[in-house]
């Protein structure tokens, strides 16, 4: 069996008088889609943080790419291999144009510029959002930066992509079309999304975070009149995390 690209061992977190996970153990393998869920404030953002770095652990190891990962220097490289997608866009995107955003990453890389630009123009394209590369990225909607923020991530070739409602702000074509994509992409992911149809046609894998714990779920759907996924710690059938439609605001379960 190939080497786990991303591993947790035993993870702590706290933010000041608020714990947050508590000795978490996770793995991510080649292949993987999972979904990460569990309630608003349940600390999902945060461990999407902790795999790249950009918060710190207060116990426990990080494993990523074949390494012990603690440095910032350590963490400069997961950043390289693992692409993070915001869950505010505005968080993402700082360049005056959407073209000059997706470049960004690229000659943050070491790309020449001409390079660069290539691959800025080509993800463009496959997300169909070639119309916008000359608008300034401030004047976007919301639906409009959410694609553009995931095209900076992509524009990176990361091995592995972690996403935090990559959906939010999207149509419903626009969401069907961007789910479309993201299922034909070879990347391990992790994902976090109150969206039901990304879920059911993206994840193989589920994990729930509860009460600072992570756990494995099981994924099933009850076949009514129409099909609902819903994810569930094993043997813990009242703590079920049904998937909210668009419209529906009853739930928050991933």
């Amino acid at each position: 069996m190939s080497e786990p690209l991303i591993r947790l061992q035993g993870v702590c977190f706290d933010y000041p008088s608020d714990p947050v996970l508590r000795d978490v153990d996770f793995t991510l393998n080649p292949g993987e889609r999972v979904a990460l869920a569990g309630v608003n404030g349940a600390g999902k953002s945060t461990l999407l943080r902790l795999l790249v770095g950009l918060v710190k652990p207060r116990a426990g190891r990080i494993h990523a790419f074949g390494q012990e990962r603690r440095s910032e220097a350590d963490f400069r490289e997961v950043r390289a291999r693992a692409g993070l997608l915001f869950q505010d866009s505005d968080d993402q995107l700082f360049c005056p144009t959407v073209l000059e955003d997706i470049a960004f990453g690229p000659l943050n890389l070491g790309r020449s510029a001409g390079e660069a630009r290539a691959i800025a123009e080509r993800v463009l394209d496959e997300l169909a959002l070639s119309h916008l590369r000359d608008r300034v990225t401030h004047r976007l909607s919301g639906g409009q930066k959410r694609l553009v923020s995931l095209a900076t991530v992509l524009a990176m070739e990361p091995e592995v992509l972690l996403l935090d409602e990559p959906t939010n702000a999207l149509d419903e074509a626009t969401d069907e079309r961007l789910t479309d994509y993201l299922k034909q992409l070879p990347q391990a992911m992790v994902f976090i999304s109150h969206d039901r149809l990304l879920v059911e046609k993206l994840a193989n894998r589920a994990v729930i975070l509860e009460a600072g714990k992570l756990k494995e779920a099981v994924m099933h759907r009850h076949p009514h009149q129409h099909s609902h996924l819903h994810i569930h710690a094993p043997g813990l059938a009242d703590h079920s995390h049904p998937l909210p439609g668009h419209n529906d605001h009853g739930h928050s379960g991933l």
